[in-house]
């Protein structure tokens, strides 16, 4: 009984870690975002969406079982796709890092501020958010681990109350307009929102290399999130306007999450302090499970163990940056989200699984009992094609702006 529960404890384990590393900071600008698009556009894409990055982690996945143990995308890139690979990247596993850094920093940082009713500054309370949680990276998985199954309760049962409560405050001709010209420009959010594979590695020794386990914590890892998705883009786009005060237009604007607007639109206290609880719970998740990834990704690239002393410079590295950076400009958090997914997330969950895969399959020749993904080179063509065109709709985004 306790080696069934240890094993199924794994599994949990793993699944909320995906699904914390998703149910993040991309989720509070989720609807912001897509509100241009409209409900059933939205729905559609992230269907697309869900898909796609669920073939990619899968073949993350699969280019995690050809590697050693510890190894990480640095060294994945490095032996599959060459020193060009190894230096693209490095270049965009930072740009990515520091963009979603910011966003759950400057987002983190503003809910915990309506936490304490506005009686913090805005530094401080960004400041505060991230002391809070540089020892429990610290400390490890397993530290790691520990605290995201709060967070997941948390926002288990803050979810759960938010749906309760806001439910009759939804207006059924709000998510009746289309716009599915705006829709698509919405995929670089999307892409951060559905992001997880960077904690695959981690999880993969978290799990024993266990590949059976880590493959059914990504399908039940990703799912949940798909599901909270989905009811909470009907619940907001449901009950805050597109357009006109206090609207999801004028968060966007502004570069606020979806619960401000709430707030005003709602009058409700109890909803609102449900919307607070559950945007902290969202964001911590995310941003511990996203902090452990890039310790890890750091500590592989630079050729270091993960000693005491390294591991404190390199928590140093994780934090202070981004912390430094959301002081100086505290509204770029819609702008930092809209670059992680547009092009880093796109380039390293997207597009490099199926180029690495392709070159492990058929340049490196690995077995193919360890294939993950069903599906040869056409697979993997339309896999790359539907990348390369997301990079290219947020290029020309970014240009008419």
């Amino acid at each position: 009984m306790s080696k069934l529960f240890h094993s199924c404890g794994h599994v949990v384990g793993g699944s909320l870690l995906i699904a914390g590393t998703m149910i993040g900071v991309g989720m509070l600008a989720l609807p912001v975002a897509t509100a241009p698009g409209g409900f059933l556009p939205s729905l559609s894409l992230y269907l697309i969406c869900w898909l796609f990055m669920l073939c990619t982690g899968l073949l993350v996945l699969e280019i995690c079982i050809w590697m050693p143990k510890d190894a990480n995308m640095i060294t994945m890139a490095s032996k599959l796709l060459g020193t060009p690979g190894k230096i693209v990247c490095w270049i965009v596993y930072l740009f990515l890092f520091l963009t979603v850094m910011i966003a759950h920093v400057a987002g983190g940082g503003d809910i915990l501020n309506e936490i304490f009713n506005q009686s913090l500054t805005g530094w401080a309370s960004k400041v505060l958010y991230v002391a809070i949680f540089i020892p429990v990276v610290y400390l490890g998985t397993r530290s790691v681990d520990r605290v995201n199954m709060i967070l997941i309760a948390g926002l288990i049962i803050s979810y759960i109350l938010f749906v309760n409560t806001s439910i009759g405050h939804v207006n059924i001709s709000h998510l009746k307009r289309t716009d599915w010209s705006k829709a698509w420009f919405t995929l670089p959010i999307l892409f951060t929102a559905f992001t997880y594979q960077v904690i695959l590695p981690t999880i993969m020794n978290y799990m024993n290399r266990n590949v059976k386990k880590v493959r059914l914590a990504i399908f039940i890892g990703t799912s949940i999130p798909l599901i909270v998705y989905v009811l909470w883009e009907f619940l907001i786009l449901g009950t805050v306007p597109f357009e006109g005060p206090n609207s999801l237009s004028e968060a966007a604007a502004q570069g606020q999450t979806a619960v401000i607007p709430l707030k005003a639109i709602t009058k409700n206290p109890h909803l609102f302090s449900i919307g607070k609880a559950f945007g902290f719970f969202t964001l911590t998740a995310s941003y511990l499970a996203l902090a452990l990834a890039y310790l890890d990704f750091l500590a592989d690239g630079l050729k270091v163990k993960k000693s005491s002393w390294n591991k404190l410079w390199l928590c140093l590295l994780i934090f202070v940056p981004p912390t430094v950076i959301t002081l100086v400009y505290p509204k770029i958090f819609l702008t930092a989200l809209g670059y992680a997914g547009g092009y880093s997330c796109a380039i390293l969950f997207g597009l490099f699984p199926p180029l690495m895969a392709w070159s492990g399959r058929h340049y490196k020749h690995y077995q193919d009992k360890t294939k993950q993904l069903f599906g040869g080179r056409y697979f993997l063509t339309i896999l790359i094609i539907f990348v390369v065109s997301e990079i290219l709709l947020e290029t020309v985004n970014t240009l008419i702006q």
